[in-house]
């Protein structure tokens, strides 16, 4: 019988590590037990004890994993570096947001704005923080519809029959989600780039197994399928 590989992910990786999951149990002859959610909650499941063995974060998060001994020190690959986007209801007409302003008037003509979590959440957290250097973020309280990550507030957006909202998460998250279409990376003064990066927890008791899943989601020959799904190439 095959064992579990258990992973717990930011929602940027979800689409990756969904595309090569038959790739990956085959090639390690496991089975692969996924968790998805903010980076800030998988890192608190990380650390109170919830089984893992191979763990999708930040750079930075996993920097701090891998000096406190929860990720296996030399373990890590990064994924890629993934943009936050902006993202409307498909059929819907797509809204100017290459600058500052565009992006203000975008976000006060809308009628609801579906985003992750502003505390847990890597886009949730930088978004607010557009809100706040945009002006609005009293002006637009009342219309914020947040989510506990960017992949579920992208499927309530799709879901929801109101026409005139609008979206801010990871580009990754917009490109997995049916009935919501990507308009375009935030304005380069709001730009964030977060890089995404994979480790093996200290403990698993499967650490082979574990590095060889990090190294099918990393390796050359997903350059394409990494790209596809919005992470930009490794400089």
């Amino acid at each position: 019988m095959s064992r579990f590989i258990h992973l717990l992910s930011g929602g940027a990786a979800q689409g990756l590590v969904n595309a090569l999951k038959p790739s990956i149990e085959t090639a390690t002859n496991t089975m692969l037990s996924n968790t998805f959610g903010a980076v800030g909650l998988m890192k608190q499941k990380l650390i109170d004890g919830a089984p893992c063995d191979v763990v999708i974060l930040t750079a930075a998060l996993i920097e701090q994993l891998t000096a406190s001994g929860h990720v296996v020190a030399g373990s890590a690959r990064h994924l890629g570096p993934v943009k936050t986007g902006v993202a409307v209801k498909h059929g819907t007409p797509h809204p100017q947001v290459e600058t500052a302003e565009q992006l203000k008037a975008a976000m006060l003509a809308a009628t609801g704005i579906y985003f992750p979590d502003p505390q847990l959440a890597t886009a949730g957290i930088h978004f607010m923080k557009v809100l706040n250097g945009l002006g609005i973020a009293e002006t637009v309280a009342s219309k914020l519809r947040p989510y506990p990550n960017g992949n579920t507030a992208m499927n309530a957006m799709a879901a929801c029959d109101d026409p005139h909202v609008i979206g801010c998460t990871q580009v990754t998250e917009i490109l997995i989600t049916e009935g919501v279409d990507l308009v375009a990376n935030l304005p380069l003064e709001f730009e964030l780039a977060t890089m995404y990066t994979a480790g093996v927890r200290s403990t698993s008791t499967c650490k082979v197994e574990a590095q060889a899943m990090i190294d099918i989601l990393t390796s050359p020959e997903q350059a394409a399928l990494r790209a596809k799904g919005g992470f930009l190439p490794l400089t």
